[in-house]
């Protein structure tokens, strides 16, 4: 890790809206304003002419341009090598899209700051290697140092315990420990996650999420709900019109916001010269989303379950992201737990705030006095401390002996605290086997198919006449940063390998210059 100069900051990057924020003077984390004065920046990109984006335009503007030309939930896409956008006859990526949001959150910052060196970026807890990975590349490509990634429920953990006055070594809150869940509906993205936490030291215990749950999927309900009885009315299909659907999607996010603070709605919809308007109840709306919600409620019971934790031992339940604010989720909540959540934390800003903190944290332990942190800052939070669990688990492909097919051998299962090692013995397949060779896989599908492989560790030039069923001793470590350690020993003539994972993703070196250089040419307003 390396410290450049410039000033420090956290990045909640998110499906539907992003905000940048730092700590000031006092240490207290600052949401910074964009050029239009809002805390939060739109994390929509108009790719507006040759070298020229829009990122953050209002809905009208984007359903003017050509469909092809409007980027939306590309948080979503992330780690995705399959996904294809051309722009300006260059084939352009989820990174390098993301980079251009990143980009104009770092412009805008520097108005009011000053030059930005270093950054926190957040993920979902739930975001496998690879998507982890693609938001660090674009990081790199907006021209940030990128010195960590924070997960989001544990950026939000940090916000909180700033806010109850619990952070740091000069905290003035209580010191007996503490337990919360955090539930983080967001525009795009589920986690749910329990920590325990003292002053100076957080503890995951565990988590799950769902990468493709988010407010959005609730806008897209009532969309398809309004598409359908216009389709109804008029026999057409009015999900066939880009144009009319950024429109659509736009006044279908505000009646969910109408439905938060009253009984009912009315959405209109104008296509192709003709128009409806339907009037929508919050009760069907709750009905037509509950499905949705009990996803949520799964999980949270499900992260409860494997944390060990009654929901009766919580201090509080925490919720955090815009989608959060539709009443139907708290009285979830206190149904499943029997508590009744807090929203002492802005919804919308303490992802951010937490990954600023984080960041503070960062720079107070490496840079030490030559931090730029005020003294007193400096001190609290250098002696704050965090223990997380891996989201996913870690695995080997092996013959199941009963079957004689390949399965998902788990060797770390997920929510294992961090470091962790695992050592167990396989055995060759057989006679005179010359080669053994080491899947790593991440997930936690008995199919290998269904888990994402990482690496492969390969012992050669085994013993020529090694028979069938001989010992091959095969060791995982998963440090406390999330680098990843396998070695695999052959027991008969201590022939040995060993691999350490790096975080993988779509971009090489080669493209991750190419693609800064051409973020570099871009025009972002």
């Amino acid at each position: 890790m390396e410290f450049k100069d410039g000033q420090t900051v956290g990045i909640d990057l998110g499906t539907t809206f992003s905000t940048i924020a730092q700590l000031d003077g006092e240490g207290n984390p600052v949401p910074l304003a964009n050029d239009d004065g809002e805390m939060e920046t739109p994390s929509l990109v108009l790719l507006a002419e040759t070298g020229h984006v829009v990122v953050g335009p209002n809905r009208m503007r984007a359903a003017m341009e050509e469909p092809t030309h409007v980027v939306e939930r590309i948080k979503r896409e992330m780690g995705n090598a399959n996904f294809k956008q051309t722009f300006d006859g260059r084939q352009i990526t989820p990174e390098f899209l993301s980079a251009l949001i990143l980009k104009k959150l770092r412009q805008d910052a520097v108005r009011r700051i000053g030059k930005i060196g270093n950054a926190v970026i957040t993920v979902p807890y739930y975001f496998n290697d690879q998507r982890r990975k693609a938001t660090q590349d674009a990081g790199r490509i907006a021209g940030l140092n990128v010195v960590d990634i924070i997960n989001e429920p544990t950026a939000a953990t940090l916000t909180y315990a700033w806010h109850r006055g619990e952070l740091g070594a000069t905290a003035t809150g209580s010191d007996k420990p503490r337990m919360i869940l955090i539930f983080d509906l967001g525009g795009g993205t589920f986690d749910v996650t329990v920590v325990r936490y003292t002053p100076t030291h957080f503890q995951v215990l565990a988590t799950a999420g769902d990468v493709q749950l988010g407010g959005v999927d609730w806008n897209d309900r009532l969309m398809n709900h309004v598409a359908d009885e216009f389709e109804a009315r008029h026999g057409s299909d009015l999900r066939q019109s880009a144009a009319t659907v950024q429109m659509l999607r736009n006044d279908c996010d505000l009646a969910k916001l109408d439905l938060s603070e009253n009984t009912e709605t009315t959405i209109t919809c104008r296509h192709g010269g003709k128009a409806i308007s339907v009037n929508v109840t919050r009760d069907r709306f709750e009905a037509m989303t509950a499905d949705l919600l009990q996803r949520t409620a799964d999980t949270t019971g499900l992260v409860l379950e494997q944390a060990k934790v009654e929901a009766e031992q919580l201090d509080a339940i925490v919720m955090v992201g815009g989608a959060t604010l539709m009443p139907q989720v708290p009285r979830m909540i206190e149904r499943v737990t029997r508590r009744q959540p807090s929203r002492d934390l802005s919804p919308y800003t303490a992802v951010a705030q937490g990954a600023a903190i984080h960041a503070a944290i960062l720079e107070a332990k490496y840079r030490g006095e030559k931090s730029e942190l005020a003294d007193k800052v400096r001190k609290m939070l250098a002696a704050v401390r965090q223990d997380n669990v891996n989201s996913h688990g870690l695995g080997v492909a092996a013959v199941d002996p009963k079957s004689g097919r390949m399965v998902n051998h788990v060797m770390i299962p997920r929510n294992s605290t961090l470091p962790a090692d695992c050592r167990q013995t396989f055995k060759t397949n057989r006679d005179k086997q010359q080669r053994v060779s080491i899947q790593v896989l991440e997930g936690d599908a008995p199919d290998p198919r269904a888990c994402s492989l990482l690496g492969k560790c390969r012992i050669t030039d085994l013993p020529s006449d090694l028979p069938k069923g001989s010992p091959i001793d095969v060791t995982y470590a998963f440090d406390a940063f999330g680098r990843i350690t396998v070695k695999a020993q052959d027991k008969t003539g201590g022939k040995e390998a060993s691999i350490d994972i790096q975080r993988h993703g779509g971009l090489d070196e080669q493209q991750l210059d190419a693609y800064t250089a051409l973020a570099n040419n871009y025009l972002v307003e």
